[in-house]
């Protein structure tokens, strides 16, 4: 029987380190995009080894880096108040891919009991002089359950995907809340910037994610109860998309671009990026 070729969506390079080009190619059974080829898992550090690599660091020097700081602080308060709503109070909560630790630090003061995981060696430093501190995988959480289990655009860049899917929802007590925040490919930003889309981001991003792909990817245990838009993602990424495609640093097209996004997801629902919220079935009485 002849192997048959998937269709090659999109074909895009990294922008940040390597300059290699890679392909997008439509997975028609999780409707997704899948980055190919691949980095050996063995080699993917390799490809966040940059000072622009803005999740691993704290810095607010330059335009957007500046930007995303000022943008990140306000959405963290509102990322534990969501949590806690769910959750209907504090608990505990693992963040997986924690980055610098920002997240857990202002969940901690609003009284959350907080664990975290994050590969990245120098992040997990920063981490540290803020008195979090970070395993350096979730993995070594694998006899713990907790409440709150959150990937804030995490759930793109793990490797053996179905594997590791598997493994967080296990990590996850019953009638626990999973929030994933995930690009949207289908966006009108992410269809106007096409290749230069900075949100594709790869390698590092290993797979790009639709609605109908997270309806898709977990058991029938996890059930999706709400996705919530994440409005300023369109506006840092069409003014890194910009930047990819013109090579200018700033860009008042890039804002229009932005703000145009969210208008239009008004009616069709495609914001830039989602966060997911699930909740684990109860065990049955």
């Amino acid at each position: 029987m002849k192997n048959i070729q998937k269709p090659v969506y999109i074909t895009t390079k990294d922008f940040l380190v390597s300059g290699e080009s890679f392909q997008l190619v439509y997975d028609s059974n999780f409707k997704m995009l899948v980055t190919t080829p691949q980095p050996a898992v063995e080699n993917l550090s390799d490809y966040y080894e940059s000072d622009a690599y803005i999740s691993h660091t704290d810095s607010d020097k330059g335009l957007l880096p500046f930007l995303y700081q000022k943008v990140k602080q306000r959405a963290l308060k509102k990322k534990v108040q969501l949590i806690t709503k769910l959750n209907k109070g504090c608990g505990s909560v693992l963040d997986i891919g924690a980055g610098t630790g920002e997240f857990l630090k202002v969940a901690s003061e609003k009284g959350w009991e907080i664990q975290g995981a994050e590969p990245n060696e120098k992040a997990r430093a920063i981490s540290e002089q803020k008195g979090i501190h970070l395993k350096d995988s979730y993995s070594k959480f694998s006899n713990q359950k907790f409440d709150v289990i959150t990937l804030w655009h995490v759930l793109e860049h793990l490797p053996n995907l179905h594997e590791s899917i598997k493994a967080i929802e296990n990590l996850l007590k019953p009638g626990g809340t999973l929030l994933i925040a995930v690009p949207n490919y289908k966006s009108f930003d992410a269809k106007f910037y096409k290749e230069f889309w900075a949100a594709y981001d790869v390698p590092r991003h290993l797979w790009h994610f639709s609605k109908e792909s997270m309806v898709k990817l977990f058991s029938e245990e996890i059930q999706l109860k709400k996705i919530k838009p994440m409005i300023f993602d369109s506006f840092y990424v069409s003014l890194l998309s910009e930047k990819y495609k013109t090579g200018n640093s700033f860009s008042l097209r890039a804002f229009w671009i932005g703000l145009w996004s969210n208008v239009h997801a008004w009616s069709s629902k495609e914001y830039s990026s989602h966060i997911y919220c699930f909740k684990k079935a109860s065990k049955a009485n």
